[in-house]
């Protein structure tokens, strides 16, 4: 049988408000009171109804965290800093993953609202009109985080687009005049919200038009490996680019199955600066990437919005910079 507040109350000679005081850490009852009840409350095995709190509370105490996947690292840190600034703050999160659907999605997103989640973390796939009249419509505090709706969401990231020109631009400082780009995700351009792989594209191309580059060629294919077979990459001073440090592996993988020395022959550049990274040699030059900020910021914003008494300072741009490897 469930042991409940009025059973503690009975069983210490207590008024059930004295025992939610001591239980909830609240002002108005003695120490020696306090001590006592929460000694009781171990002894008879005590669980807290949450459900009946939340009612009370007019909140449930959980956030909800909407990703692709963890198949890549960096997303695993994130989830990591969420989960602890979120814990930190009195809340446990939800987490679901979408597999990259919209469709799903959404189901993740009505699942989250159905279990009274008090706000949302969302790494869109969804884009447009509907879909951020559709948020709207949840009356819920959502927040984005990587890929960007609209101004009406607050959003955390970087600059994606300048942080990539920078990189770029250190290779061709370096001497590289052939380029090769990395990005599967770029054949779903126009179906799907992949705005931080279409900016750090865009920064790309910025760093190579400001300096006149017409050697470069786009894999967009989902087997990307097989894909670099077509070039010969030898040929000039070439610098393969990709939109994130998974693919820079599986490409360092590959130069070292055949024979190719980095950076010999063949430089090398990464994006996010995952913490496997330390265990790669040659080291990747890559951009360092704020995804646990990123996850602090997202949970300390939300639980300002719902009006808990937290200090937030807002932070727009977070801060990113160049890890010079020995790839580059």
């Amino acid at each position: 049988m469930r042991i409940t507040v009025k059973d503690i109350a009975k069983y210490c000679g207590v008024s059930a408000g004295t025992v939610d005081r001591a239980l909830n850490n609240r002002p108005g009852i003695k120490e020696a009171t306090k001590k006592r009840i929460l000694e009781a409350a171990k002894a008879l095995h005590y669980r807290p109804d949450f459900t009946a709190r939340s009612l009370v509370k007019g909140k449930s105490m959980t956030l909800g965290l909407v990703l692709f996947d963890l198949y890549n690292r960096s997303i695993a840190q994130l989830l990591n800093a969420v989960e602890r600034r979120a814990k930190e703050l009195g809340y446990y999160v939800y987490i679901t993953l979408t597999n990259k659907n919209p469709v799903s999605e959404k189901e993740c997103i009505e699942y989250l609202v159905n279990h009274k989640v008090d706000g949302i973390i969302l790494f869109t796939v969804n884009q447009g009109k509907d879909f951020e009249a559709y948020l709207h419509s949840l009356s819920i505090p959502i927040v984005t985080i990587f890929n960007y709706i609209s101004e009406s969401f607050q959003h955390f990231g970087i600059n994606e687009r300048e942080a990539m020109r920078m990189g770029v631009q250190y290779c061709l400082q370096k001497g590289y005049s052939s380029y090769i780009y990395i990005c599967p995700p770029l054949r779903k351009a126009g179906l799907s919200n992949i705005y931080t792989q279409e900016e750090r594209f865009r920064g790309f191309l910025d760093a190579l038009e400001s300096n006149n580059i017409k050697e470069l060629h786009i894999i967009k294919e989902h087997d990307y490996i097989s894909a670099l077979d077509k070039w010969n990459i030898k040929k000039a001073r070439t610098a393969i680019i990709c939109s994130c440090d998974y693919y820079a592996l599986e490409v360092m993988n590959y130069l070292k199955s055949h024979q190719l020395e980095i950076p010999k022959d063949v430089g090398l550049m990464g994006f996010d600066c995952i913490d496997v990274l330390k265990y790669i040699q040659p080291t990747l030059t890559t951009i360092y990437y704020p995804v646990e900020p990123i996850g602090i910021k997202a949970v300390e914003c939300l639980v300002s919005k719902m009006g808990e008494n937290l200090e937030y300072i807002e932070s727009p741009n977070l801060e990113y910079f160049l890890v010079k490897g020995e790839s580059i």
